[in-house]
């Protein structure tokens, strides 16, 4: 949650004070639309990755079926 937090609001509010144009559009809208959703994605992969060790260790996880 921590992460979270910091990608999604600390990041954005000191996002204003990049003023310099990266790819065509200024770096803070960049930062906030590209690099948010890079950190978002790995906090889901590694949610799900945990979530699944912690299934196997208790005895719970699902059965892949062929």
């Amino acid at each position: 949650m921590g992460v979270w937090f910091v990608v999604t609001f600390v990041m954005a509010y000191f996002a204003r004070d990049l003023n310099f144009i990266f790819f065509g559009w200024p770096f803070s809208f960049w930062a906030a639309a590209q690099g948010s959703l890079i950190v978002y994605v790995v906090i889901i992969w590694f949610y799900a990755r945990y979530m699944n060790e912690l299934d196997q260790e208790h005895g719970l996880a699902e059965v892949e079926e062929d």
